[in-house]
């Protein structure tokens, strides 16, 4: 169907299994020539005559500093272009959450929504500006031309068909599409409230990934199961004025022992202050062989 989701096999790049275990020996997990020589063998032996790269940065990436992800960008551009694929990347901000769902289920139906274009407005907003980069490499037209073309995907329904046609590839059942109500509901749904006025300065999203990992939305360890109902849908973000005891968020879990404890962990992401903060820009900046673009908010 022109399109796929996909997890490597040991197969696809066997050489950097073997050296991914000797990095974690070798105290050089964070070396960022070696991060950079792990995505890239994957995504070079894959295939794509056109690479964009989403490369993280904050709270919740590994790379935290917009420095960082832009010099760990810049190598696997530089990889890419050096085996002759057209390479690009966009430094998009982590230090805050994307979109309102965090959890498996959850994070489905807000794609669904994203591409009948009811979805939240930065989710859609980091991914149009994704699609029209790679439209852009593939030399479909100007950045503004891409970007109409995309718009124009969602719009049209085009989009969302094409992710029914994915799932049914791929021997999913396409229905979930139209009538996401069949995901299995959670035996729990909590509210989290505000502890105190003020304004959001900072949300820690790491903590809040850890939260989704209480409630069941992750694997705490490698053989644990996946509460797919389990996660948060998140009502507030950076810059938003909030009273103490209003909603901050819902968790979704299977019991009332996992929701207080994860209600706890998720309180600790959030900083309350008396200002409103400066938001940072969602695209932080653009990497290619031909150098940076930087964004302002």
């Amino acid at each position: 169907v022109g399109a796929c989701v996909v997890g490597q096999s040991g197969n696809l790049a066997p050489a950097d299994k073997k050296l991914y275990a000797l990095r974690d020996v070798t105290a050089t997990v964070e070396s960022k020539p070696l991060i950079a020589a792990s995505i890239m063998s994957k995504k070079i032996a894959a295939g794509a005559d056109c690479i964009l790269l989403d490369v993280k940065t904050g709270s919740g990436a590994f790379m935290k500093t917009v420095e960082d992800s832009i010099d760990l960008a810049k190598i696997m551009v530089e990889i890419g272009s050096h085996v002759g694929r057209t390479t690009a990347a966009l430094i998009t901000d982590m230090d805050r959450p994307l979109g309102h769902a965090v959890g498996n289920s959850l994070e489905v139906v807000e794609a669904i929504r994203t591409l009948q274009g009811m979805g939240p407005a930065d989710l859609t907003q980091v991914c149009t500006q994704l699609a029209a980069g790679l439209l852009e490499l593939a030399g479909k037209g100007s950045h503004e031309e891409c970007i109409e073309l995309v718009q124009e995907a969602v719009s049209s329904g085009r989009a969302l068909e094409k992710l029914r046609e994915m799932v049914a590839a791929q021997g999913g059942d396409p229905s979930y599409i139209d009538h996401p109500e069949q995901f299995p509901k959670a035996v729990v749904e909590n509210e989290v409230c505000c502890p105190q006025s003020g304004y959001i300065t900072h949300i820690n999203t790491q903590q809040v990934g850890i939260s989704s990992v209480v409630l069941g939305a992750g694997r705490e360890v490698k053989d644990a199961p996946i509460d797919h109902s389990a996660g948060i849908l998140l009502y507030k973000n950076i810059g938003d004025r909030v009273e103490e005891g209003e909603p901050l968020a819902r968790l979704f879990t299977s019991d009332g022992k996992k929701a207080k404890e994860g209600e706890k962990v998720l309180l600790k992401a959030f900083t309350i202050g008396a200002e409103k903060p400066a938001v940072p820009p969602l695209i932080h900046a653009k990497v290619d062989i031909s150098g940076i673009t930087r964004y302002e908010a």
